[in-house]
């Protein structure tokens, strides 16, 4: 399944656009902030159109707006992968588990599921911003704990599916426990789908991190597309706009659009029946 996987990934158009664009975006965040200037560094010259020596110019305080921008896409694709990991390992323990075990742990488990479905997520998000201003490490963490449900309930179900194979259950005849069963058998073939989950999961965390960065809460401090965005806003009377707003929307847009078109190809390979939809 995997090796498919991989050999149907290439063949598709979508699919190679989305991980060429996110693997650009990868090698921007790791290498660009080490070559270029310090984005808290401030100058005399405020508000100054792009040249040079300030390539997007400079904003209200003399910071040097494409560095802000290099430095901003380390932060969007660092909350990409670290709410992508830690929202699709909770999914993984929640649903596995409650697909395994079964009984009156997976329906406490399902509940409690459909009750945070229910829950406007950007709004506990905002009420708990409010009061945390969170940095980049508690922003990862609060919205990975509001942002697994809906794959727990997919990869439960898959669970379901899986532990009634052939294979599983000559495992279990021979003394296999769950375990076992969960390590060796459920997990490798449940990888497709978790990395699906994880792009759904990173894309989701993506568009969270820039809303709440946009309308101000979040971590003054934190050097995000979002804020940016968020500060550039303040001066749309002036033609700062050009150069200052217009490059982190682009590159925001581009960041998520990279993970949509990569989710979409990696479902439809997964999920041969899309093919024909």
């Amino acid at each position: 399944m995997h090796v498919r996987l991989l050999k149907e990934l290439r063949k598709d158009t979508f699919g190679k656009l989305g991980l060429a664009l996110i693997a650009v975006f990868a090698i921007s965040a790791l290498i660009f902030p080490l070559i270029f200037r310090d984005p808290r560094s401030h100058s005399q010259v405020i508000l100054k159109p792009p040249s040079s020596d300030h390539l997007l110019g400079t904003n209200d305080v003399g910071q040097d707006v494409w560095s802000r921008l290099v430095h901003g896409t380390r932060t969007s694709v660092l909350v990409a992968i670290g709410v992508g990991f830690l929202s699709t390992l909770i999914s993984t323990l929640a649903g596995v588990s409650a697909g395994i075990i079964g009984g009156v742990y997976d329906k406490v488990v399902m509940r409690l599921v459909d009750a945070l479905l229910v829950v406007p997520t950007i709004i506990i998000l905002i009420l708990v911003a409010s009061y945390v201003n969170p940095g980049i490490w508690v922003l990862i963490l609060l919205i990975s704990l509001l942002n697994w449900q809906g794959g727990a309930r997919i990869i439960r179900s898959q669970t379901l599916s899986l532990k009634e194979r052939m294979h599983i259950s000559a495992a279990r005849t021979f003394g296999a426990g769950k375990w076992y069963i969960i390590f060796r058998h459920i997990i490798p073939d449940l990888i497709p789908i978790l990395i699906v989950s994880f792009i759904h999961r990173a894309r989701m965390a993506v568009f969270m991190e820039a809303g709440l960065a946009f309308i101000g809460i979040a971590d003054p401090l934190m050097i995000s597309w979002g804020m940016m965005i968020h500060h550039a806003l303040k001066f749309y009377f002036l033609p700062v706009w050009k150069w200052w707003l217009l490059p982190p929307g682009i590159a925001l847009s581009l960041l998520i659009i990279s993970f949509v078109l990569l989710g979409y190809s990696l479902e439809r390979i997964i999920e041969p029946r899309l093919l024909n939809a």
